[in-house]
């Protein structure tokens, strides 16, 4: 209980800190470059630990990112107080209005709640969704630096150690969200005010079915590229949890049928170890994430015996008893086979050591959130993410968002150690983030979520989740596709239960 109190601890403070640091950039921006600057500032993406932002006002060269760098630096040795303001819902949205910060005003024009707190640091207001620091001088640890169009504002690796942590070019990462953050502009739906709107005035539905043809499209051209691809006969799929790998993988499979191919879908879990050989953690549970919970042996064994035309028996676990059994599963790879291989480690060259460079194509799929709440504001995709697994771990397994909070630190420990280090070195990145999808996890969330006793410690986690969902208008999901990667989610999906 202690432990995941301080698990959640650092991960709010965390959150904290980079709060406090962003109204820090945008008040230096309006001490320095006036009002607007501040207004058409956009907090775009987490790259690493640092946040990537852009300006539609200034150009970031070497000069104006040391002068802002100066500026907060300023600010910090001021020791400024970041004072509360609570005021009506109404008065905010007018008082944005008047600023230009029209992104702000439109998502207030949705609030239900009357009244809401504004924070102020030397004469700059603004909106952040979650609690702030009360003075800037705790706010030492930060660098700016140039990248590409914009400037990334780097955090502290470890706000204990407050050493700032040094950029990581994550070049593919970058170009997929920037990708996903045009489209959304493309369609007018930028915010969670923008997507409320189009709730409001009946487009919802038109917007699912633009965004579900795009993601279909991004599939059927990931198709065409392996076809196409001499002597490819692995796609190594790889995402962080709830990142839609089965359905994303079925609906590749369906594209790699339409051209000829016949892929058959193998899941690395059925490479378990018996559970009595599998790794443990300092606290004696069984370590499930790492490499080594996994017969890699084994695996590379029948790859290659399957690139040489054998044929051989799949494993397949048995999670009941902790068991790798035999069932009587033969598969030999032929000419137009192809394997469709989905676990953690799949883009690790560790797992598969013995398989030629050329027979492998690796995609990693993460949901990455198109939205932001407003320009200030960012999304995390891991929240996200985690909102999936509630919904999905409540249908499927009978797991309370409790239970599913509660391990949630140890899932995000996984991913950092044997996920995110490998996403560079995939052929291909996809998207499975949907720009409607929070409106329709809304309705099966909020109640799992109240259901969290207010005197455990996920409640403090459930609350926060709570805030956010009531940002958005809910919407059924009768117009959500069969195949949509949400129906992993929420139910009624065409491939899984």
């Amino acid at each position: 209980m202690q432990e995941e109190q301080a698990i959640h601890g650092e991960m709010e403070g965390r959150r904290i800190y980079a709060r406090g640091l962003t109204m820090l950039l945008m008040a230096a921006l309006k001490n320095l470059y006036g009002l607007e600057a501040a207004s058409s500032f956009r907090v775009e993406h987490r790259l690493g630990d640092g946040l990537y932002c852009e300006s539609g006002a200034i150009e970031f060269s070497d000069a104006v990112r040391d002068a802002l760098q100066a500026e907060m630096h300023r600010l910090v040795e001021k020791n400024c107080p970041i004072e509360k303001e609570v005021m009506d819902v109404k008065s905010a949205a007018r008082l944005f209005g008047e600023a230009g910060m029209r992104d702000k005003a439109q998502v207030l024009r949705f609030r239900r709640n009357s009244r809401m707190t504004l924070y102020c640091l030397d004469g700059y207001r603004d909106y952040f969704y979650g609690p702030m620091p009360p003075f800037t001088g705790c706010l030492s640890c930060f660098a700016l630096h140039r990248y590409r169009e914009g400037i990334l504002l780097m955090l502290p690796e470890d706000l204990s150690a407050m050493q700032v942590a040094k950029p990581v070019l994550r070049e593919k990462l970058y170009a997929t969200l920037q990708e996903a953050n045009r489209w959304g502009r493309a369609m007018g739906v930028e915010t969670v005010g923008n997507l409320n709107n189009v709730i409001s005035s009946g487009g919802i539905e038109n917007l699912i079915l633009l965004q579900e043809a795009l993601q279909e499209r991004k599939i059927s051209e990931l198709a065409e590229i392996i076809a196409r691809r001499e002597g490819c006969k692995f796609v190594m799929i790889a995402g962080p949890s709830s990142s839609g790998k089965t359905t994303f993988s079925h609906r590749l499979s369906i594209q790699l049928r339409s051209l000829g191919l016949r892929p058959h879908p193998i899941a690395l879990d059925n490479y378990y170890k018996d559970r009595e050989l599998a790794p443990k953690n300092p606290d004696g549970t069984y370590d499930l994430e790492c490499l080594e919970a996994l017969d890699v042996a084994l695996f590379n064994e029948q790859m290659t015996a399957l690139l040489r035309g054998e044929t051989v028996s799949m494993p397949e676990f048995n999670f009941k008893t902790g068991k790798s059994e035999r069932r009587g599963k033969m598969l030999t790879l032929r000419n137009d086979d192809i394997l469709v291989i989905e676990g953690i480690h799949g883009l690790n060259d560790a797992l598969s050591y013995s398989l030629p460079k050329e027979s492998k194509y690796k995609v990693y799929i993460s949901a990455l959130a198109e939205l932001n709440l407003d320009l200030h504001n960012r999304i995390s995709t891991t929240d996200g993410r985690l909102l999936r697994r509630i919904v999905r771990d409540a249908r499927t397994r009978g797991s309370s968002a409790r239970e599913t909070i509660s391990m949630w630190p140890s899932v995000r420990h996984g991913e950092e150690h044997y996920i995110f280090p490998f996403q560079e070195d995939a052929d291909y990145m996809f998207n499975s983030a949907l720009i409607y999808e929070f409106a329709v996890l809304k309705q099966y969330a909020e109640p799992l979520l109240f259901g969290i006793p207010e005197d455990c410690a996920e409640w403090v986690e459930a609350k926060r989740l709570l805030k956010f969902l009531d940002f958005f208008l809910g919407i059924p999901n009768d117009s959500v596709p069969r195949n949509s990667i949400l129906r992993e989610f929420i139910g009624n999906s065409c491939f899984t239960s």
